[in-house]
């Protein structure tokens, strides 16, 4: 444990680690929005959505308020409780493992096979979960491969597990709690909507490629 890069990150690898994910969470939705694949929050969804929160007496308060106070808290107190789960996983992925891997594999071999790892430790869940398994499956595979090359990039570059810690935390904070819950679903676009679905696929494949072609040009 000792051996495992604990050091706190320069502030601008952690700052980005939150903004990253947050931002290509917050690129899906607007897509969403914008080609109609998903509603855009009714007054009456907000105010649920506080209250569902614990947010007590909300209801009096205007909807547009409500909605601005729940993204606050769960983007700041909900990071923060999500850490203390993504630090169990990435002391173990970005940690220890890409830190192994890099002995003997280029930046583009560890963050595809750490990737590839990553999304197939969680397979299982998506076979339980899944309403369409196959569809899901090729879709998280996708994302979380991307994801690996974007954590791998700020891991390398900081010499820390934190910035992926944060940045792990943020993008299931933002892709589980925060906009879906916000979204009015629409008959038949299911498969586009969720961490799961088609458009964070898209998304994270395009930061994911950026993120590459960032390291290859850096020789990281």
């Amino acid at each position: 444990m000792t051996s495992l890069p604990w050091s706190w990150a320069n502030w601008k690898y952690n700052k980005l680690s939150y903004v990253v994910p947050a931002l290509y969470v917050t690129i899906t939705y607007l897509v969403i929005y914008l080609f109609s694949l998903g509603g855009l929050p009714t007054e009456e969804v907000i105010l649920d959505w506080a209250q569902e929160l614990g947010l007590t007496g909300i209801g009096s308060l205007d909807p547009i308020a409500a909605g601005i106070i729940a993204v606050i808290l769960l983007g700041t107190i909900g990071v923060i409780r999500s850490m203390a789960t993504t630090l169990g996983e990435e002391i173990g992925w970005r940690g220890f493992f890409i830190f192994e891997l890099r002995k003997v594999l280029s930046f583009t071999g560890v963050s595809l096979l750490s990737g590839f790892v990553w999304a197939s430790w969680h397979w299982p869940v998506i076979m339980y979960y899944g309403s369409n398994v196959p569809l899901e499956l090729a879709l998280f595979y996708v994302v979380i491969i991307s994801m690996s090359f974007i954590m791998t990039y700020y891991t390398f570059k900081s010499n820390s597990l934190w910035p992926a810690v944060i940045f792990h935390a943020v993008s299931n904070v933002y892709v589980q709690k925060i906009f879906p819950p916000m979204t009015e679903k629409i008959k038949g676009t299911e498969h586009w909507l969720g961490e799961n679905g088609v458009m964070f696929a898209i998304v994270t494949l395009v930061f994911g490629l950026y993120f590459w072609r960032k390291a290859l040009k850096e020789k990281l």
